[in-house]
Order: structure tokens, then sequence, then C-alpha cells
């Protein structure tokens, strides 16, 4: 499961969010269920910022959310990312140079289509 929360920064605080992002991407690392993240920003325009985090399965997601770490320093800053979905199911994949592999959705019966 993929989580994409994107912000938009003002140039003059970038430090202090980048700081706030450092601390919430540590707090969601040290969650059961957490696979990898990163915090990215835009080429075109560096006020676009985006923290992006794998993870097993939505439930450990939900769960991560309620760890204490990640109520104190993660929760408070996506609460200020942009206002849009930010959990994204797997339901295709490819690996270099390999066939593109369909997965089930765990919302529907089928594979997406």
């Amino acid at each position: 499961m993929l989580v994409t929360n994107r912000f938009v920064v003002d140039v003059d605080v970038t430090d202090e969010f980048t700081e706030r992002a450092h601390a919430a991407l540590t707090a969601l690392a040290a969650r059961p269920g957490y696979l990898r993240g990163q915090l990215v920003r835009a080429l075109d325009d560096p006020r676009h910022w985006c923290l992006v985090t794998e993870w097993e399965s939505v439930g450990t997601y939900r769960r991560a959310l309620g760890g204490f770490d990640v109520k104190i320093t993660a929760v408070p800053l996506l609460a200020e990312s942009v206002d849009e979905p930010s959990a994204y199911e797997a339901l295709a994949n490819a690996a270099p140079g390999g066939d593109v592999v369909v997965a089930a959705s765990d919302r529907a019966a089928g594979p997406y289509r």
C-alpha cells in the first residue's frame, strides 16, 4: 500500500517543514508494517513536496497512525497536506524489463479495469 501526502510549502518555511517531515518520517519508520518512505520535492516548483510511504497493508498503516510518536509528530504534519485521497493500493507492478503483473483489489471482487 502506498501513501502519498502532498504539501505546498512557502519557501521561507522550508527548513521548519523539512525538520518536521524528517521527524514524521522517523516516527512512521519505527512502526510495524512500514516498508519504506521518502520526502520528495518537485523539480519544477520547489514549493511542492510529497511524503511518500509504503506499507505492508492498509491495516498496518492505519494502526501506525495510532502510535504515540506518530500522533505527536506525523499526524499534525499530515493534517497540513493537500486535502485529497492519499492512500493507494497497488493494482499492477512490473520489475525492470519484466511484464506487468496485475493484483486483485482489496475493494473489489477482481482486478481493476
